[in-house]
């Protein structure tokens, strides 16, 4: 029994490589044309399919067709530069599939500055200040309707006159009125009840601002009415337009109102003239102010801003500022006139 030896021919990696005799140079193909091509290796087979060097893809077998054996061990396919950089210094390996979780609750709507709707949210605040002064015209059109009928019709003048008991009925209404809106935000925001309550709110104080010009000549009465629209109707304009923020200035305004208060039960024990002058003057500049920070307070571009739901609190606060210089304008010209 005799043992060939097979002598092998060393190739070159990569070189094209002629089939032993007997082998085609392709696998046999299912009735394929063939396909010239620059990967070929020996050329196609009769109804054959080209056939790509062995590392033309992925890394062979070691030790198979084409492919060297590297003497360090492994394949003979190296990757000459690695697609991913290598991680920088401090790099920790050892990765977890923790998720990082914010523990703080999100800002209410209100509180929210980063919102920002566009268009959407100045349309829902256009409309709200229309609200706020369509709701605040039907307020003053009664109230100002019981003074002319206090200041002209003088059966009525002479009944409040007599009657002055009513005016402490007139005013316990209108207190209580204003503690619920103010302090019961599920009546204020909900409707009817809270057109309701500023309807209320609205008949006591106009009976009482109309109780408080009978006392007055009617000179007076209008003379204060004109000096009031133009001071008020000056001050929205001027509170609408100007850049300046005077919501900042409420904490000022409220220690002021507060002197104020003080101020005024001092006059009722000092019975001086000038004195009452000064407080009436004082009390009209401050409810000035108080009317410029709550007209900035619709805009919603300030410091403060009142939401869109908040239209009933909002006339509410507009309508006791004006008619707050109402009364005090008429104080001044009362007691000036000698009244």
């Amino acid at each position: 029994m005799t043992t060939e030896k097979t002598e092998y021919t060393p190739v070159e990696v990569g070189a094209p490589q002629t089939p032993p005799p007997g082998y085609p140079g392709f696998p046999v193909g299912f009735g394929m044309p063939p396909m010239p091509g620059p990967n070929m290796v020996s050329g196609p087979a009769p109804g054959g399919l080209p056939f790509p060097p062995p590392t033309a893809f992925a890394p062979g077998v070691p030790g198979a067709f084409g492919m060297a054996n590297n003497p360090h061990g492994g394949s003979g396919y190296t990757n000459p530069c690695s697609p991913y950089s290598q991680p920088g210094p401090g790099f920790d390996g050892n990765l977890n599939d923790d998720v990082y979780v914010n523990e703080e609750d999100p800002p209410a709507f209100h509180e929210n500055q980063d919102f920002d709707f566009g268009l959407d949210n100045k349309s829902i605040r256009r409309a709200f200040i229309r609200k706020v002064f369509l709701v605040l015209t039907a307020q003053l059109m009664v109230t100002f309707a019981f003074v002319a009928v206090f200041t002209f019709v003088d059966e009525v003048k002479s009944f409040v006159i007599v009657n002055t008991w009513t005016y402490l009925v007139s005013y316990a209404v209108f207190f209580v009125s204003v503690c619920v809106i103010s302090c019961c935000g599920s009546v204020r925001r909900r409707h009817p009840w809270n057109l309701i309550a500023l309807s209320i709110l609205t008949l006591s104080m106009s009976y009482m601002v109309g109780m408080i010009a009978s006392f007055h000549d009617t000179e007076s009465v209008v003379m204060a009415v004109g000096i009031t629209a133009f001071v008020c109707f000056t001050v929205v304009l001027f509170s609408l337009q100007t850049k300046y923020d005077f919501t900042s200035c409420y904490g000022v305004l409220f220690v002021c109102l507060i002197v104020l208060i003080v101020f005024g039960i001092l006059c009722i024990f000092i019975r001086d003239r000038i004195l009452h002058i000064v407080y009436a003057g004082l009390g009209a500049l401050l409810f000035t102010c108080f009317l410029a920070v709550d007209t900035q307070l619709l805009l919603g571009n300030k410091e403060l801003a009142l939401s869109p739901e908040e239209y009933v609190f909002a006339a509410l606060n507009l309508y006791t500022d004006i008619i707050n210089v109402f009364l005090y304008i008429l104080a001044i010209i009362g007691r000036a006139r000698g009244g």
